[in-house]
Parts: structure tokens; sequence; C-alpha cells
């Protein structure tokens, strides 16, 4: 499969079709989303959302949550505030995520089944890793994008003056809802 992956990629550039994607690493709609890594939403969201490339940081990962308020998700939209001119920021969940229900013990023991020891857990704890909050999933896309609007708000590093948005988007229709957030005007 990589392979078939890799021997495309140098048809692309062999055709020159780079270039038609060239933009500024600044978005042109001073917009970042933080939206999940769910394959329905590759194409659907940026269709549904009328963006194109170049105008939006898109952050992707498991369930568009954001489970730590100095991770990942929260240094990319940091660096997007102060170093890209991100002015907005879009949650977006989605209907029918995968995310949604997961259950950590579940989770442990397909790794467990895939080798990793039981030991790997208790370092984990030993190391301040809380596993259920960093793997867990959630039972409600609505309470999750609240809660990952809310730490935004509330979080001592990003400006009062960024808006901050949480909608869901249903992965059959494309149709978006707001369910937290700043009012749109």
């Amino acid at each position: 499969m990589i392979k078939d992956v890799i021997e495309y990629n140098k048809k692309f550039t062999e055709k020159g079709r780079g270039v038609y994607y060239a933009t500024s690493k600044y978005p042109n709609k001073n917009l970042a989303i933080v939206t999940c890594m769910d394959t329905r939403l590759t194409e659907m969201l940026p269709a549904a959302l009328g963006i194109k490339n170049g105008d939006a940081k898109i952050i992707k990962d498991a369930g568009g949550m954001i489970v730590h308020p100095f991770g990942s998700v929260v240094r990319s939209l940091l660096i997007a505030i102060y170093e890209l001119g991100v002015e907005h920021i879009m949650i977006i969940g989605h209907t029918d995520c995968g995310v949604q229900h997961m259950q950590v013990p579940e989770m442990i023991e397909k790794m467990k089944a895939e080798g990793i020891d039981e030991d790997v857990f208790h370092q984990m704890r030993y190391y301040g890793v809380d596993f259920n909050q960093w793997m867990g999933g959630f039972d409600c896309v609505e309470t999750s994008v609240k809660e990952s609007v809310e730490l935004l708000r509330h979080h001592p590093l990003i400006p009062e003056k960024v808006s901050i948005y949480g909608f869901i988007i249903d992965t059959e229709t494309g149709e978006l809802r707001q369910v937290a957030g700043d009012e749109i005007e």
C-alpha cells in the first residue's frame, strides 16, 4: 500500500500538480479548525465549509478533542494564533464518531493482545499520564465539543480577542450545527 502511495506521488510531482496547491503558510481566513481524524471528513469538511487550500489551519486528532490544556492540539493553536495570524477557532465534532463510547479497558486489552506489557501501563501512571483521560472517548459529542470550547475560552495563553466556536457536522449530509461558543455576527 505504501509503495502505491509513493508511486502516485512520483507521478504527481512529475506532472507538476503541486503548483496547483501552492499558497502561503498564513491562513487566508485567519481560521483554525480542530476536528476529528475521521476519514469521512477528509474531503467533506472543507467542501461543506467552502474552505479551499490555504484558507485555514486544520488540526485533526481522534475525536476532535482537546484532552490536555498543554498538549499538541493547544500547542498548534497557540502557534497558529501568535505566529500565523489566526483570529477564529472552530471546534468541529461529528456524528457517528468512532471515539464516542470508546472504553479504555477494552483498548488496554487490545494493546495487551498485541504484546504491550502490563508494566507499561503502571509506568505511565508513574510519569503522570492519566490513561483514562488521555485515551478515553466520550459519551456525547455535544458535551465533548462544549468542553473543548470551554477549555480554550479559559486558557491562560489564548487572548480574549480570539473567537471560539463549537459545532457538530453531520457525516451523512454535511450539515453544520453550532452547539457552543461565541455568537456568530
